[in-house]
C-alpha cells in the first residue's frame, strides 16, 4: 500500500503513519491560538516530528462545527511562513496543507508542501484536483455532511456506514478521471463532521470496510480530543490513543491527531504484536 506525495512515497504496506495536528488559527476548537506565532508554530511542529510524526498538517481555518470562513488571503497569511520555515528546517518531513481553496494548495506546494488534507473532497473548488494533479501532491478526500458552519444540525442517514463508503469510492473516482494518480489519494470517513455520536461510533466499528472498492488506498482518520469521545478536550486524550491502537488493528493506515509521541507509542506497540516482532 502506497500512498505517493511530491517529495517521497510512504509505504504502508506494514506500518501507518502519524499525522501531527498544527492549527495555525485563532479559532480550532483544542488549541486556537496556540500557534499562530511563526516561531511557536514551528517550534511545535519540530517537537511533533522529533515525537514520531511523519506528516505534519498546517491548517490555516477552522473547521470546527460552527466555524466560519476565511479569506484565502488570510489563509495565506497564516500558513506560508509556517511551511516554508518547517521545510527550512525539516527538510524530509512530509507537509500537508489542510485548505479546501485551490489557490491556497497551490501557493503552499509552491513554499513545501506535498499534499492536500481537502475536507471538501475536491467539491469545494473545481479548480483543485487540477492543482493536486500537475504537482503530484498527496491527495487527502474526506467525507462531510454540510460545512463546518452547519454540519452538526441533525445530522441524518439511512446507513451512515454504506452512504460513506458509496461517498468515497465516488469521489476517489471522481480524483483519478480529473488526473490524479489513484496512488496519491488517502481516504478520510470524516469522523465528527456532519454526524451524531452514534453514527461516528458506526463507523469506526467497520472501518475496515470504509475505503469500500478501494481496499489498496490508506484509511486516514481524525479522531483526536473529538467531542463523541465524551468529556471535556483533556479528558479526551486516553481515549484518542486507544483508539490510535484499535484502529490499527482494524486496518487504519494514517492518524491525524494533536498528541503524537503517545499515539506513535501505540501505533507502534500494535504494530509488533500483529506482525509478531519483538525489540
Amino acid at each position: 500500500m502506497l500512498w505517493k506525495n511530491s517529495r517521497h512515497p510512504l509505504d504502508l504496506a506494514q506500518r501507518g503513519a502519524i499525522m501531527g495536528i498544527l492549527n495555525v488559527t485563532p479559532d480550532s476548537f483544542s488549541d486556537g491560538g496556540r500557534f499562530t506565532a511563526v516561531k511557536a508554530a514551528v517550534a511545535h511542529a519540530v517537537r511533533m516530528v522529533r515525537n514520531g510524526a511523519e506528516i505534519i498538517d498546517v491548517g490555516g481555518e477552522s473547521t470546527r462545527p460552527g466555524a466560519s470562513p476565511v479569506s484565502a488571503g488570510e489563509e495565506l497569511r497564516r500558513v506560508l511562513p509556517v511551511i516554508r520555515e518547517l521545510r527550512a528546517q525539516e527538510p524530509e518531513v512530509l507537509i500537508s496543507i489542510d485548505t479546501s481553496k485551490s489557490f491556497v494548495a497551490e501557493a503552499a506546494l509552491a513554499a513545501g508542501a506535498d499534499i492536500i488534507n481537502d475536507v471538501t473532497a475536491l467539491r469545494g473548488d473545481p479548480a483543485m484536483a487540477g492543482v493536486a494533479a500537475a504537482c503530484g501532491a498527496g491527495v487527502c478526500l474526506m467525507h462531510m455532511r454540510g460545512t463546518p458552519a452547519d454540519m452538526q444540525r441533525d445530522p441524518r442517514y439511512d446507513d451512515v456506514v454504506a452512504e460513506v463508503r458509496t461517498f468515497l469510492d465516488e469521489r476517489l473516482a471522481h480524483a483519478v478521471a480529473a488526473g490524479i494518480d489513484r496512488e496519491c489519494v488517502a481516504l478520510d470517513p470524516g469522523i465528527g463532521f456532519g454526524k451524531s455520536r452514534e453514527q461516528n461510533r458506526a463507523l469506526l466499528r467497520t472501518a475496515s470496510g470504509l475505503t469500500g472498492a478501494n481496499p489498496d488506498r490508506p484509511l486516514l482518520l481524525g479522531v483526536s480530543r473529538k467531542s463523541f469521545l465524551g468529556g471535556s478536550v483533556e479528558d479526551r486524550f486516553w481515549p484518542t490513543v486507544s483508539l490510535t491502537a484499535l484502529l490499527r488493528a482494524g486496518g487504519a493506515r494514517i492518524f491525524r491527531v494533536h498528541d503524537v509521541r503517545p499515539n506513535c507509542d501505540a501505533l507502534r506497540m500494535t504494530e509488533a504484536i500483529l506482525s509478531g516482532t519483538s525489540d
